[in-house]
């Protein structure tokens, strides 16, 4: 009686799940990219000539075979060259990924020295502007305040929502991550009556919200154009950018901690 061959299957081991997941990992965050856009296409191409190749050697196309092998070696470079844009999407989603919390603190820094060079402009271009960064208490009812963007924090973007005369340019932009969640938004303002004889709406409103929450607001004066930070009811005014920059980086990296400066007691002095 002849013996039934049946095929070896081979044992799956650590490595081998290890190998197959990384696989498809990077399979889904391909067509996670090429999903919507015209490199689905050139996939679809790509598949019709695998299966007309396959009917070639079913059918002994001698001719088509010989011409779909020939043109087999070049296909590397070729979807190289076609998917390059697509490729390059890939390994920044790659590079974003939260490895080790790489990926988060690369993306927090990105965020900060976006929000540092929109400071900059519009300080020398003499626009005001209210930046609020979310921290652990959620911002969400403020945000349905305002018009909702989801869009990543940039310098073009931030001096396009304060330019003058804009539609969103009243109100505060929320920053929730490495996203500007909304902008136009209304916030609370401090009732301290020493800040309502001082300061301005802009001013009272980054008080106010920080107040409430654990927030960071960073403020530009319309009148005088100096840069002023907002934590838990504090106002440290008129800040140099690279101040700017550390809290941002320390309030980002969880790592905020009371700064009382002398400028803070003068603001915090209650008239008797």
């Amino acid at each position: 009686m002849p013996q039934i061959l049946l095929p070896v299957i081979p044992k799956l081991t650590i490595t081998a799940v290890v190998d197959i997941l990384a696989v498809a990992f990077l399979i889904y965050q391909f067509i996670g990219i090429v999903r919507g856009r015209r490199a689905a296409h050139i996939l679809t191409g790509l598949w019709i000539l695998g299966v007309v190749y396959v009917i070639a050697l079913w059918a002994r196309l001698e001719l088509l075979r010989s011409v779909l092998a020939a043109l087999a070696p070049y296909t590397a470079i070729a979807l190289i060259v076609m998917f390059q844009s697509e490729i390059r999407r890939l390994l920044i989603r790659i590079g974003r990924s939260r490895w080790f919390g790489l990926g988060g603190q690369l993306e927090r820094r990105e965020m900060v020295d976006e929000i540092i060079l929109a400071l900059q402009q519009m300080t020398e271009s003499r626009c005001g502007a209210l930046i609020v960064i979310e921290r652990e208490i959620g911002l969400r009812t403020f945000v349905e305040s305002g018009v909702a963007l989801d869009a990543t924090v940039s310098r073009d973007l931030l001096c396009s929502i304060f330019h003058q005369g804009g539609a969103l340019h009243d109100g505060a932009v929320i920053v929730q991550g490495d996203r500007v969640a909304a902008a136009a938004c209304f916030l609370p303002l401090t009732t301290n009556p020493v800040m309502q004889r001082r300061l301005g709406t802009r001013h009272r409103a980054a008080i106010g919200i920080t107040e409430e929450t654990d927030a960071l607001a960073v403020v530009v004066s319309e009148e005088t154009w100096q840069v002023a930070i907002a934590w838990r009811g504090d106002l440290e005014p008129d800040v140099t950018l690279d101040r700017v920059r550390e809290r941002l980086t320390k309030h980002s990296s969880g790592r905020v901690r009371k700064v009382e400066t002398v400028a803070d007691r003068r603001w915090n002095q209650v008239e008797p």
